[in-house]
């Protein structure tokens, strides 16, 4: 397995950070009016996706120095927008910059957990009639419907806002998008992006009828796999606590790190 050092941290962080710089620039280009764009700055990137955007705010602050006039900088890309100044911070910081957050003004609110494990198959995969591949350039917008239909048990308007951001996800550089179908009907979506030689696994959702089937455990093999094929040796993950995704990353990778979203306030 990977030794868990700062190189790995690295890797990990700037997969993510690339990855969702290439969602803001699949707004960009097919939602010109939102304004999305990305700077780097100290070795973070910031991201403006529109104001209230999860995407709005920066991946791996603290992987480098970053001073006064850094944060400054950061401040100011989403003040001039509108938007709040929110960092994902990467758990290498180093206790310096850490010690600047909350003298600056910002609230840790939020914690996710990021997994890494080899491209190797799971062990002992159960036997399933499910059925998982990845999709063509005119199924986009199925990908987007099963996605958002596996988030209609948490209303209409999140099930919609997963719809918009998985139209724009499919048309990411990097990414992959894979159907699992049962029965010939597509009951779950997931997507993997391989723009920084990591496998990043990201967009699992499955429809509240066929939940329990084990259509992400197959979604998660065929995507280990695929990534395999490509010369990937390495997927990760980002969860919440607790969530769904958790229990499922729990039980196929390896505990690499913890990160905090802190808010300015």
């Amino acid at each position: 397995m990977f030794s868990c050092d700062h190189a790995l941290i690295h890797r990990l962080e700037r997969a993510e950070a690339s990855a969702n710089a290439a969602f803001v620039e699949a707004r960009a280009r097919i939602e010109p009016a939102v304004g999305a764009c990305w700077i780097e700055v100290a070795g973070a990137y910031a991201m403006f996706d529109g104001v209230g955007s999860p995407l709005t705010q920066t991946f791996g602050l603290g992987l480098e120095p970053v001073d006064d006039t850094a944060f400054a900088t950061l401040e100011a890309f989403f003040n001039t927008r509108g938007a709040s100044t929110n960092h994902e911070v990467a758990s290498s910081a180093s206790d310096d910059v850490t010690r600047q957050l909350p003298a600056r003004g910002y609230t840790a609110i939020e914690h996710s957990t990021v997994w890494a494990r080899a491209t190797t198959a799971l062990d002992d995969r159960p036997p399933s009639s499910i059925v998982v591949r990845h999709i063509d350039a005119d199924e986009f917008d199925i990908w987007a419907r099963v996605s958002a239909q596996g988030w209609s048990d948490s209303g209409a308007e999140v099930s919609a806002f997963v719809e918009q951001f998985g139209r724009i996800m499919t048309q990411a550089r990097g990414v992959v998008c894979f159907v699992a179908e049962l029965d010939a009907q597509p009951i779950a979506a997931a997507a993997l992006n391989l723009g920084a030689g990591v496998a990043l696994l990201a967009g699992a959702s499955t429809v509240p009828s066929a939940r329990g089937r084990g259509a992400q455990r197959a979604l998660l093999d065929a995507r280990l796999a695929y990534a395999a094929a490509q010369g990937i040796d390495l997927a990760m993950m980002v969860t919440r606590p607790e969530g769904a995704s958790h229990r499922n990353a729990a039980r196929a990778g390896v505990l690499i790190h913890a990160k905090h979203l802190r808010e300015h306030r």
